[in-house]
């Protein structure tokens, strides 16, 4: 299987292209998770692509660090928050394993459509509590699998995903339940405050945890 920085560096102009694929559930999302922002929070988005929710969310807060594996989507970030003249906003490349704050905790956390994709993803969950203060939230969006009303593409998908991955055309991708994927959010020292679903015909739960004192 392709390493993820290497496979998404080769996506990332045309990614950041890409229309947003259902755009009355990104932006309840955003405004759901902007229901938990205030301008005196640092906010860290783990996974951060393109850096489009960043820049859409960075006027919410005081400081917005973006980070993602990819150095080619992180170009693209930087470029775009240059362009906008978003003073508050800073994108680095690392891996989720990787970030380290070596100033004040960050108040928030945010992983939108990324933990699917993170094959260690105890030991990323592990560092982003790390990096939170007590109290601090983590928001994050993710696949989890296919619903009842998931097209047929999608399920032909599954079917070809191991061959894509031998490939080198696809990522790794992590098919597990919402309800374990909750377990493991809560197991490193969380409680959620929320779960709620802006889609039906897959599993991709919203979901607002707070890191326990």
């Amino acid at each position: 299987m392709v390493h993820a920085a290497q496979f998404w560096d080769a996506q990332a102009e045309k990614y950041s292209k890409q229309p947003i694929a259902n755009e009355a559930a990104y932006n309840a999302t955003l405004d759901r998770t902007r229901y938990y922002l205030d301008e005196d929070q640092r906010v860290l988005e783990v996974g951060c692509g393109t850096g489009s929710t960043a820049l859409r969310l960075c006027d919410n807060v005081r400081e917005y660090v973006g980070s993602d594996v990819s150095s080619g989507m992180i170009r693209i970030a930087s470029e775009k928050a240059f362009e906008k003249g978003a003073r508050n906003v800073a994108f680095k490349t690392a891996a989720v394993g990787e970030i380290a704050d070596k100033n004040t905790p960050f108040d928030a956390v945010l992983g939108f459509n990324l933990l699917h994709l993170l094959p260690t993803l105890d030991e990323d969950l592990k560092r982003i509590a790390s990096v939170l203060k007590p109290g601090g939230l983590f928001i994050s969006k993710t696949f989890c699998g296919l619903g009842p009303k998931a097209p047929l593409k999608w399920r032909l998908m599954k079917i070809v995903l191991p061959i894509l991955q031998a490939l080198g055309k696809a990522p790794y991708v992590r098919f597990q339940r919402e309800a374990e994927l909750r377990e493991q959010i809560e197991a490193h020292g969380f409680e959620i405050l929320e779960t709620r679903h802006f889609v039906t015909d897959v599993s991709v739960p919203f979901i607002v945890a707070r890191k326990l004192a």
